[in-house]
């Protein structure tokens, strides 16, 4: 199992096909899907979520090979006992493939522990240590606790726009001097911070 980048309670990894129950957790509950839809839909079960994650990791192989050095979808795991709590991505983004999107999903049980922020905090840094300039995450108008865990990062709203995905967003832009720092009082993890109302 390949550890791309790992915290102080986190572990950013590929994903592997006996983590499709976990990975149903985030990505078939509508709580969360609601939001990726119409660029991906709800997963209905744990054996199209394991085809899924077969698919991903598929595309993750040959995207490498072709020196897309920065793309690629990972499963987020708690060090302390391994359990998957989300997924973070890294991709570039339609119509023309110029920018760099990074995303981040998590099961709702695990809301609420700064987990996405400090997966992702970590994940743009791995991208700006090879040469990433910026990176952007793209929310839809309403998802609140996306929103919120952008600005936790020190991402920059930058507008709003139809550019990506041929979906209104909102658009928030991260380089490597805007990263927000650690809380220091948590060993260098973000706080634990309630997440805002769905």
């Amino acid at each position: 199992m390949t550890h791309l980048v790992t915290t102080e309670r986190l572990v950013v990894r590929d994903w592997e096909r006996s983590d499709a129950a976990a990975a149903l957790a985030v990505f078939g509950d509508e709580r969360v899907s609601r939001w990726l839809a119409p660029a991906a839909d709800a997963v209905p079960d744990e054996q199209a979520m394991a085809d899924r994650l077969e698919q991903w990791r598929t595309e993750q192989v040959r995207e490498g090979d072709d020196g897309e050095q920065f793309v690629g979808r990972w499963a987020l795991a708690r060090k302390e006992d391994g359990a998957v709590v989300g997924a973070l991505v890294l991709r570039t983004m339609p119509p023309h493939g110029e920018d760099l999107e990074i995303a981040w999903q998590l099961a709702p049980e695990h809301w609420g522990h700064s987990y996405a922020s400090e997966g992702a905090r970590a994940l743009a840094e791995w991208a700006f240590d090879r040469g990433a300039s910026e990176v952007f995450a793209v929310v839809r108008p309403g998802n609140e606790r996306g929103e919120w865990i952008a600005r936790r990062l020190g991402m920059e709203w930058v507008g709003e726009t139809d550019k990506y995905y041929d979906l209104h967003l909102r658009v928030y832009r991260l380089r490597p001097s805007d990263i927000a720092p650690p809380d220091p009082v948590t060993t260098g993890a973000l706080p634990v911070v309630p997440a805002p109302p769905a």
